[in-house]
């Protein structure tokens, strides 16, 4: 039994892209990878509590098919035998979506969503659904953070982040409206990616705001996120957001040597009065170890506004598009839900239009930054994970970059004196996610010196 444990914890340790090139040439199964995983399921969950639906012979099913496929020969997809979980407000046909809502308890979809439909023809095993806030808002979830289960694990895809952290699959997908992909992935240790808005097609995913809302990836490095974030990069009609374009190389380019060393403007966003002094110190001395690398800017006032603009629009959003819970179960929610649709009820048309003008002018005020630098490298949370599991954190590092539609990655660079993780945020021009990830591996690699 030792041995068996000792061997699915060094397969678990392997880096996602080789265990992508083991399972493509047989040295690793499917089914091996995937029993590794839930065995580790078997051993963190009861503490963690990322999952919202697994069943183990649904994940054993898949990965036994993947592996008959593989002998025949016949060409398989980029992520072949890899583990992947979906936030609970993904639809999968046949399996509970839930939504973090006792009014959709019970809930099973009857076809699967955009991002679900492209991961099983890449070939990835859908291990489960991993736990999300109620209605993917602020509500905490039951999820803890793997480092302490005393700390929060963020919101609202915590189950994602950390069951990543966790090591109980490699792979997990979530969504961003404010900061819940950098939050969570900052929380727990793993990179979190949110790509640039329109990336990733929301088809069969909750909506909560359409005008903010982003599908996004955790995993342990930049890599593996780019792995999986270019197999859900697309267009789809039934998203008016999407267009079809040729879509980056997010991967190989995330492999590839950048041209030059990268440059990066560090920012205090709005709200830095809030970071805590480990979290100023630490990415001080960041700073000063990147040298001639950085360059220290401050952001124009008119940014103050982002905040309460971004909280108009996803407020006034809401309150549509959550209408029917209000409606018709209104008894089952939480204050949080409550109080946000009652105060997006009262935002008036003229000022929800006006907050949707201010996305083109901060964007043209960043695109004089990006002409500097690579990426902005700013903090990703006041701090590490609160001791507390009634919050989920404060997104005010992330808000900024979701309302502008950027793209944003965390990186789990930083150790706070209680030994909890802490994640710098980098944030690339619209559109430039490959070149954005190519800079954040070489950072990550940068720091692991």
């Amino acid at each position: 039994m030792g041995a068996e444990i000792q061997r699915a914890d060094a397969i678990l340790a392997l880096p996602v892209l080789e265990m992508r090139d083991r399972l493509a040439s047989g040295a690793l199964s499917a089914v091996e990878l995937v029993q590794a995983c839930i065995a580790r399921i078997a051993a963190r969950e009861p503490e963690v509590q990322a999952w919202a639906w697994f069943e183990s012979d649904h994940a054993l099913e898949q990965a036994r098919a993947l592996d008959a496929l593989r002998v025949t020969g016949r060409p398989i997809g980029p992520l072949h035998g890899l583990p992947v979980g979906l936030k609970d407000i993904i639809d999968t046909a046949k399996m509970p979506t839930e939504n973090g809502a006792e009014a959709d308890r019970g809930r099973v979809p009857k076809e699967d969503a955009f991002v679900v439909a492209r991961l099983k023809a890449a070939g990835a095993v859908i291990m489960g659904k991993t736990v999300t806030t109620e209605l993917a808002f602020m509500r905490p979830s039951k999820t803890r953070n793997p480092h302490d289960p005393a700390h929060t694990a963020g919101g609202s895809s915590a189950g994602s982040a950390a069951a990543v952290a966790a090591g109980m699959i490699p792979l997990a997908v979530g969504t961003q409206t404010g900061g819940s992909v950098v939050r969570p992935a900052a929380f727990c240790g793993v990179t979190g990616f949110k790509p640039t808005f329109g990336a990733i097609p929301r088809s069969g995913i909750l909506m909560q705001s359409p005008s903010l809302d982003t599908v996004g990836v955790f995993a342990a490095d930049p890599t593996g996120a780019a792995l999986l974030a270019e197999v859900l990069f697309g267009h789809d009609p039934s998203d008016a957001d999407t267009a079809p374009r040729p879509f980056p190389r997010l991967s190989k380019t995330a492999l590839s040597r950048p041209p030059v060393t990268p440059d990066f403007v560090f920012v205090r966003p709005p709200g830095w009065t809030d970071a805590e002094p480990e979290t100023r110190d630490a990415l001080a001395e960041l700073v000063e170890a990147l040298g001639e690398k950085v360059t220290e800017l401050d952001l124009p006032g008119p940014f103050e506004a982002a905040a309460r603009e971004r909280r108009r629009i996803n407020y006034a959003e809401m309150a549509r598009h959550y209408f029917r819970y209000a409606r018709d179960a209104a008894a089952t929610l939480g204050a949080e839900v409550r109080d946000a649709m009652e105060e997006g009820n009262a935002v008036l048309a003229r000022d929800y239009l006006s907050a949707l003008d201010w996305r083109p002018v901060l964007n043209a005020a960043l695109g004089e930054i990006f002409e500097r630098c690579d990426a902005i490298l700013c903090p990703a949370a006041p701090g590490p994970a609160p001791r507390d599991i009634e919050t989920t954190g404060d997104p005010v590092f992330n808000s900024l970059w979701t309302f502008c539609g950027l793209p944003v990655v965390t990186l789990p660079l930083l150790t706070a004196t209680n030994g909890m993780p802490m994640g710098v945020q980098l944030v690339g021009a619209h559109g430039n996610d490959a070149r954005l990830l190519r800079t954040a591996r070489w950072l990550y690699e940068w720091a692991d010196r």
